[in-house]
C-alpha cells in the first residue's frame, strides 16, 4: 500500500512539474503572442476594426519599402555568408591545415559580442570620419544598406559556420572510400558525396542567416541611417508614435519570414533523416598541400577580419576624440558621463543574464527530462513539445512587443512585472528557450534508459536517480545551457529594448542609446566590456568541461 502511495505521489509530482512548465510557457509565450494577434485587429479604443490596419499597412508605401529592404538585404547577406562559412567550415573539418583550434575559437568571437559591435567598428573604419573612408567609392556611404550588409555578414558568419562545421563533421568515411575505389575525381566526390551529405546544414545555415538579418534591430539602428527596415519600423511605431495596433501589424509581418524559415528548416530536417547509419565511420582527412594551403589562407583572411573588427572597436573606445584627438584614454569607460545609469546598466545585464542562467537552466533541463523520460501524455506534455520549439520562430522584437501588450493590459494581474528585472529575465529565458531545450534533449537521449529501470528495480525514487545519476552525467550539457542563456542575455538588444524600466536598463540597450546620442566611443567601450565578460565566461566553461573530461578519463583509467 505504501509503495502504491509512493508511486502515486511521484506520478502526481511529475504531472505537477509538467503543468508548471506549461504555465510558464503559456505566460511567457503563448498568451503574449495571442494578445499581439488580437491587438492587430483592434483600434486604439479596443474596438474591433477587422483588417483595417492591414489595409492601411498595404496602402503605406514607406512600410512596404521597409519590408522590401529587409528582404533584399537579408538575401544578399545570406548569399555572401553561406559560401564563405562553408569554405571556413570545410577548412576546419575536411583539411589538415595548421591552426584549426585557433580558427575555431576566433570564429565564435562575434557571437560573444552585441550585434552592434561590428556596426560601430565599421563606422570607425568607413564612416564619414573613418580611418579607411578613402576606400569607399564616390557616392557610397556606410550609413545605409552597404553598412547593414557588411555588419550583418560579420554578425551572422559564426552562426552559419557552426552549423556547417557540424554538418561537414558528420561525414561517413566509407562513402569517400567507395568513391575513390570507383576512380571518381575530387570534384566529382565533392559534388556527389560532400554536398548531398551537407545539404541539411546548408539549408539550416541559409535559413538561420536570412532570419537573423530580417529580425535584427541593433545593426540597422546603429548604421542604417535613413534606410528603413521592418525591425526599425516596429520600434518607430511603438516607441516613436505609440501606435501599438500598427506596431502589432508590422510585428506580424516581421514574424512571417521567421515562420517560413522555421518550417523550411523543419522540412529539410525531415528530408535529411536517415541519411546516416549507426555503422558510419568518421572521416579523417589526409594532409594535402593543394587543398590545405588555400583553405588556410581563406580561414586566415576571415579570422583577420573578425579580429580586426573587434580590435577596431577596442581602439576606438580608447581614443579621446575621434578623429581630432587620437590620444589614448580610459575616459570613455566612465559611463556615468554618457548615460544616466552609468555602470549600473552593466550591473543590470549581469543580474539579468545570471538570473536567466540560474532560473532557466534547471527549468529547461528538468522539463526536457520529463518530456523524454516520464512517459506522460495529455494536454500539458503536448503543449510543451510545441511551445518548446516555437520560440525559435519568434523574433525578439515581436516577443518584446507582445510582452508590452500582454503585461500592460489592465486586466492582467501580472502587470506589476512590467519594467522590472523579472520580466527581462522571463523574456530572455523564453526567447532563447528552444536551443537550450534541444541541447538538453540531445544530452538526455544519449543516456541509457536502463538507469531509470535499475533505479526502479531497486525501489529508488526517480527524483533520486535524476539527482544522483542523470544530473552528474549531464553536467557538461547543463553548463552549456547555462552559458548559452547567459551569453545571449548579455548581448541581446531586440528582445529587451521594449521592456526595461527606470533602474533596469541593460547594457546592450545603453549601447544603442549612447550611439543615438553621438557618444560612439562610449558605446564601443560598453560593447567591448560586454564582449570581455562573455568571452571570460566562455573560457571558464571550456576549462571546466576539459577538467571534468580529464577527471572522468582518470577515473575510467583506474
Amino acid at each position: 500500500m505504501a509503495e502504491a502511495s509512493r508511486g502515486l505521489s511521484e506520478a502526481a509530482l511529475l504531472r505537477l512539474c509538467l503543468w508548471l512548465a506549461a504555465l510558464l510557457l503559456a505566460i511567457g509565450l503563448a498568451l503574449p503572442l495571442a494578445m499581439l494577434l488580437v491587438r492587430a485587429f483592434l483600434s486604439a479604443d479596443d474596438e474591433f476594426v477587422g483588417l483595417r490596419h492591414f489595409a492601411a499597412y498595404a496602402a503605406t508605401p514607406a512600410l512596404l519599402v521597409s519590408a522590401w529592404n529587409s528582404a533584399w538585404t537579408a538575401a544578399l547577406t545570406t548569399v555572401i555568408v553561406v559560401p564563405v562559412a562553408f569554405l571556413f567550415a570545410y577548412g576546419l573539418t575536411r583539411s589538415r591545415m595548421p591552426g584549426r583550434p585557433v580558427f575555431r575559437a576566433i570564429m565564435l568571437v562575434p557571437i560573444l559580442a552585441p550585434s552592434l559591435l561590428p556596426a560601430l567598428s565599421l563606422i570607425y573604419l568607413l564612416g564619414n570620419q573613418g580611418l579607411l573612408r578613402f576606400l569607399m567609392p564616390d557616392g557610397f556611404t556606410v550609413y545605409g544598406p552597404v553598412g547593414i550588409v557588411m555588419a550583418q555578414v560579420i554578425h551572422t558568419f559564426p552562426h552559419a559556420a557552426i552549423i556547417l562545421s557540424v554538418a561537414l563533421g558528420m561525414a561517413d568515411a566509407r562513402l569517400f572510400e567507395a568513391a575513390e575505389t570507383l576512380k571518381a575525381g575530387r570534384l566529382r566526390i565533392f559534388r556527389d558525396v560532400t554536398l548531398p551529405a551537407a545539404r541539411y546544414g546548408l539549408v539550416s545555415a541559409t535559413v538561420v542567416v536570412f532570419t537573423l538579418v530580417m529580425t535584427d534591430f541593433g545593426i540597422p539602428k546603429v548604421i542604417g541611417g535613413q534606410f528603413p527596415v521592418l525591425a526599425t519600423d516596429v520600434y518607430k511605431q511603438v516607441i516613436g508614435q505609440q501606435n501599438f495596433s500598427m506596431g502589432a501589424v508590422v510585428a506580424l509581418v516581421l514574424l512571417l519570414p521567421a515562420l517560413f524559415s522555421f518550417f523550411a528548416e523543419r522540412w529539410a530536417q525531415r528530408r535529411q533523416a536517415g541519411a546516416f547509419s549507426g555503422r558510419a565511420v568518421l572521416y579523417v582527412p589526409k594532409p594535402r598541400l593543394a587543398r590545405d594551403l588555400p583553405l588556410f589562407l581563406i580561414c586566415a583572411a576571415v579570422a583577420l577580419v573578425l579580429l580586426g573588427i573587434v580590435a577596431m572597436a577596442l581602439w576606438g573606445s580608447l581614443i579621446r576624440f575621434w578623429p581630432y584627438n587620437m590620444s589614448l584614454t580610459l575616459a570613455n569607460y566612465s559611463f556615468a558621463n554618457f548615460d544616466a545609469e552609468g555602470w549600473g546598466s552593466l550591473a543590470t545585464s549581469l543580474s539579468m543574464a545570471g538570473l536567466a542562467a540560474l532560473f532557466g537552466t534547471p527549468v529547461v533541463f528538468l522539463t526536457a527530462y520529463l518530456l523524454e523520460r516520464s512517459g506522460q501524455g495529455g494536454v500539458a506534455p503536448g503543449f510543451l513539445r510545441v511551445a518548446a520549439i516555437a520560440p525559435l520562430a519568434v523574433p525578439g522584437l515581436v516577443l518584446g512587443l507582445a510582452y508590452i501588450l500582454f503585461f500592460n493590459h489592465p486586466a492582467n494581474p501580472l502587470g506589476f512585472l512590467y519594467g522590472t528585472l523579472a520580466i527581462l529575465v522571463l523574456n530572455c529565458v523564453i526567447h532563447f528557450y528552444t536551443v537550450a531545450h534541444l541541447t538538453a534533449v540531445t544530452a538526455i537521449r544519449q543516456l541509457d534508459p536502463e538507469f531509470e529501470a535499475v533505479g526502479a528495480s531497486l525501489r529508488v525514487p526517480r527524483r533520486i536517480t535524476f539527482a544522483r545519476v542523470v544530473v552528474p552525467i549531464s553536467l557538461p550539457a547543463i553548463l552549456e545551457i547555462a552559458v548559452y542563456l547567459f551569453v545571449n542575455a548579455m548581448t541581446t538588444v531586440s528582445a529587451v529594448v521594449f521592456l526595461y524600466g527606470p533602474g533596469s536598463k541593460p547594457a546592450s540597450v545603453a549601447v544603442v542609446q549612447m550611439d543615438e546620442a553621438g557618444q560612439i566611443a562610449a558605446a564601443a567601450a560598453m560593447a567591448c566590456v560586454i564582449l570581455g565578460i562573455t568571452a571570460s565566461v566562455k573560457i571558464v566553461q571550456i576549462g571546466v568541461v576539459r577538467a571534468m573530461t580529464r577527471k572522468a578519463g582518470w577515473r575510467a583509467g583506474r
